[in-house]
């Protein structure tokens, strides 16, 4: 005889993974935000940024800010006192970090 499943048991496990997976998003969030620098905008500004980036539907400034973010995250944004510069808007010619560093990262 096979043993009834726990319906709830098992209900009440999904629902925690699913708090537990809010959590990490909004945890990684607010990373982002200090990453990147945002974190020294005052709050309305940074909600207005985000707001704007969310509305927009301008295809050119859409694919520049996923090419930045690819940058980022590919390290070049993680380099310390890079990560503000290049949140910013500076563009560099080797994606913000030094060469000498891309290489170490490299091998």
């Amino acid at each position: 005889m096979r043993k009834p499943r726990d319906f709830d048991a098992e209900l009440q496990a999904l629902n925690d993974k699913a708090r537990q997976l809010r959590e990490r998003k909004l945890r990684q969030l607010g990373e982002l935000v200090v990453a990147t620098g945002a974190d020294a905008l005052p709050i309305e500004q940074l909600a207005g940024l985000l707001v704007a980036g969310v509305e927009s539907k301008d295809p050119a400034a859409m694919e520049d800010w996923r090419k930045r973010g690819t940058v980022f995250f590919q390290g070049a944004g993680r380099a310390g006192g890079n990560a503000r510069q290049d949140a910013r808007g500076a563009q560099t010619g080797n994606g913000g970090a030094p060469q000498a560093e891309r290489q170490d990262r490299a091998q």
